[in-house]
């Protein structure tokens, strides 16, 4: 014999009661909540969509200000140019500019060298001292880079094209290069031997 508990008989009696009776489950609402309901889920799904959809689109990067050159300028095709290409015609890095990446010896050195000396030696006037340190320090960097890079004469007879203007050399640097591997050792290189060009 099986004894019920109250839950029990509780439970069946209502399910007795409610079987085929649904209707009381349904919670009526006026017509018009239920429509502003549906018309707010549909507004809310629409929202949603466009948030997620925005948040996947791609921005454009900033442009370039370089990148408005279409076509590169037109190197001097030999070395009687004021500056010297860090490339050879053929597309590779020039031997001087080679040397000078190999060397591992920036400017850099000298011009805190020649600032630290300028600034020693003429400390009683400040002013004077770091400017005059500047461009000591400057002038002894780029002797040391021109040095590391086998010297002047050997930076010309290994150069097959050059250019008259600095500009000149950095956007054709840019718009033909910028995309190599060596491109930002061969930026310092020229930098170091051109510091007009930084």
């Amino acid at each position: 014999m099986k004894i019920e508990t109250n839950f029990e008989t509780n439970l069946r009696e209502y399910q007795k009661k409610f079987r085929g009776d649904k209707e009381h489950l349904k919670i009526s609402l006026p017509q018009g909540v239920v429509g502003m309901a549906k018309k707010s889920l549909s507004l809310i799904l629409v929202l949603s969509l466009l948030i997620l959809l925005s948040s996947c689109a791609s921005t454009s990067p900033t442009p370039d200000p370089l990148s408005s050159y279409t076509v590169a300028p037109d190197p001097v095709p030999d070395n009687s140019g004021s500056y010297m290409c860090p490339y050879t015609q053929d597309g590779v890095v020039a031997q001087w500019c080679d040397k000078a990446i190999n060397a591992s010896i920036g400017g850099g050195v000298g011009k805190v060298a020649g600032s630290l000396a300028g600034s020693h030696l003429l400390e009683k006037i400040p002013f004077v001292g770091s400017l005059f340190g500047a461009e000591l320090g400057e002038a002894a960097g780029r002797a040391i880079a021109i040095k590391a890079s086998g010297g002047w004469d050997y930076i010309k007879e290994t150069s097959d094209q050059s250019f008259n203007s600095i500009d000149d050399l950095k956007v054709w640097m840019y718009v033909t290069y910028s995309k190599n591997e060596h491109y930002e050792q061969v930026l310092k290189a020229v930098g170091n031997i051109y510091p007009e060009f930084n």
